[in-house]
Parts: C-alpha cells; sequence; structure tokens
C-alpha cells in the first residue's frame, strides 16, 4: 500500500493544500475553517475554507434571496 498525499480544496475559491502522508490534517490546513453539515441520518457532507471571506460567499450562496415584490413593499407610497 503507498502512502498517498491528501488534497484539500476551499469549497470557494478552489485553492488547494497538501497534506503529506503521517501528516495530521490539522497541520495542513492551519488557518483554514471546516465547516460539517448534517444532511440526514449518519451523513455528513464536510466542506473547508481557506478564508472567512470565502466562507461568507459559500453561505450566502446558501441562503435563497429574499423576492423582489416583497422587498419592494417597504418603498413609499408614490401617491
Amino acid at each position: 500500500m503507498v502512502n498517498q498525499r491528501r488534497r484539500f480544496c476551499c469549497h470557494s475559491c478552489g485553492k488547494e493544500v497538501e497534506c503529506s502522508p503521517g501528516e495530521p490534517p490539522c497541520q495542513a490546513l492551519k488557518d483554514w475553517l471546516s465547516i460539517s453539515c448534517w444532511e440526514g441520518v449518519g451523513a455528513v457532507s464536510h466542506y473547508n475554507f481557506c478564508s472567512f471571506s470565502c466562507l461568507k460567499s459559500w453561505v450566502d450562496a446558501q441562503v435563497p434571496p429574499i423576492p423582489k415584490v416583497f422587498l419592494e413593499s417597504f418603498g413609499e407610497d408614490k401617491t
């Protein structure tokens, strides 16, 4: 069995880091952010981000946009 390097990729920008064989992932991912999302019973998705900016971009993309008609309902009355 050959020890292979593990690659971790920022889920937002695509930046990659490698983890050498025998090196704990926490060393390669120092200063990165890791998120785990429960998808169901026993199903967990893991996401890695190289910065808070990348995490914010990903989170913003997960949130549904506010409908324009709702935002327009707060406008001033034109009459």
